[in-house]
């Protein structure tokens, strides 16, 4: 290679450098000015912010679309982590076979706002053995343990005390007068099961929570919190999420018989129970409803769908004198007594009024009717997707029993008091 072919290489390199570190050299150079230009855009909106001086007019100006509300005082950074539950709490659900598909409804909306979370285990009981599809299915759902119990038959079927004369002439008189499930066999079995043998079931015999779940229900709302270890950490025993009016004429003499019992056991009457509950008869701003009953019960029940309790309650000396009192009555045959007033008056009488606890923030939907958040920053936080104005949403309509519980148990919720 000739010599000046050699120098016009070196050239040409030279050249090729010295351009490249030009080039960098103003990308860096940009580079300095745009964060500088972004340092001082935002020492300009700090000195807007100190100096920002209200005007009540700008509420009305429109506003656009922003994620400006997703603060962290909103927002709960740790809302997607895996953290399983520590307290000894299993979801429960009595279920048949035939319902595959609502459970499996019900499953993947509990999962996916509250479960996937924590992990709790699922138990499930049926008065037959579950098939296998059910079996395969439920378990891939559930993200915890799942078990399957076959309750007793003594557990489920009429006991052998009952008037079979009288219960079919009960079973006609109440087809006749299309009172709601009263030509139904199978729900009074329920309704008793629900009452005084669900908390007996083997499966249960180890855990110390239980949180009800039924087929075809919704959560709208994700859990930012343990329900079973708030309630713990707060005395709470009892939680609920809807409170309505019985039907009268299922329960005709299911108050009587409570109060009979009370009589005879004055023992078991809680001293700061909630008795005003089930028996305040006063008018409300919201009430329409006729109030001639023919006792004092205002038929006040906690809508027991959703429950979420501590099964030593109902496992205690005190609920299990009161359950075996009423069962001994036939009422659940003869009438048709639901377990949600039974319980109801069961937890108002033996239980301190401080150890129930209304869980407002939950939105739920077991139709027709539901619960959703009042706060609109709750249900922000919460990604809740319901309407408070939906004609299901029940918490201050004339039918709801919540403002009467608002008078007896308060209204200061547990986020009222730091718990969150």
């Amino acid at each position: 290679m000739r010599f000046f072919q050699k120098v016009w290489i070196v050239i040409t390199c030279i050249i090729a450098i010295l351009f490249q570190s030009s080039s960098f050299l103003t990308e860096k150079l940009n580079s300095v000015v745009y964060e500088q230009n972004l340092f001082k855009t935002y020492f300009e909106n700090i000195r807007q912010i100190k100096t920002f001086h209200y005007d009540p007019e700008r509420k009305f100006l429109t506003r656009p679309a922003t994620n400006s509300y997703s603060q962290k005082i909103l927002v709960d950074e740790s809302r997607d982590d895996i953290t399983p539950g520590r307290e000894n709490a299993t979801i429960v659900m009595l279920v048949r076979n035939w319902e595959l598909d609502q459970a499996l409804e019900s499953m993947r909306s509990l999962e996916d706002r509250f479960n996937k979370k924590y992990r709790y285990p699922w138990t499930f009981l049926n008065d037959v053995p579950f098939d296998a599809e059910f079996i395969e299915a439920t378990s891939l759902m559930a993200s915890g343990e799942t078990e399957y119990g076959l309750i007793p038959s003594e557990d489920w079927n009429r006991p052998p005390w009952i008037n079979e004369t009288q219960f079919e002439e009960s079973l006609q008189q109440m087809t006749e007068a299309k009172v709601l499930y009263g030509d139904s066999r199978s729900y009074r079995n329920m309704c008793r099961f629900n009452s005084g043998f669900f908390y007996k079931q083997q499966l249960l015999q180890k855990y110390e929570w239980y949180f009800r779940v039924e087929p075809s229900v919704q959560y709208y709302c994700d859990f930012n919190y343990d329900p079973f270890q708030v309630m713990r950490l707060n005395g709470k025993k009892y939680g609920f999420i809807i409170a309505i009016h019985e039907y009268e004429e299922t329960i005709p003499t299911l108050y009587d018989t409570v109060m009979d019992f009370i009589e005879e056991n004055p023992q078991y009457l809680h001293p700061n129970s909630s008795i005003d509950f089930i028996t305040d008869m006063s008018s409300l701003s919201n009430m329409h409803i006729r109030l001639d009953l023919a006792n004092d019960y205002n038929l006040c029940h906690f809508w027991s769908n959703f429950e979420i309790g501590n099964l030593d309650f109902f496992r205690s000396e005190a609920y299990e004198a009161f359950f075996n009192y009423l069962d001994k009555k036939g009422g659940f045959y003869y009438e048709r007594w639901g377990d949600a007033p039974v319980h109801t008056l069961g937890v108002s009488l033996l239980m301190d009024k401080d150890e129930i606890h209304y869980f407002e923030d939950i939105g739920y939907y077991h139709g027709p009717f539901g619960n959703c958040p009042s706060s609109n920053a709750l249900r922000l936080s919460k990604r809740c997707v319901c309407d408070p104005q939906d004609e299901s949403v029940v918490d201050i309509e004339e039918h709801s029993c919540i403002p009467r519980w608002w008078k007896v148990g308060g209204k200061t919720f547990l986020k009222d008091k730091g718990t969150f």
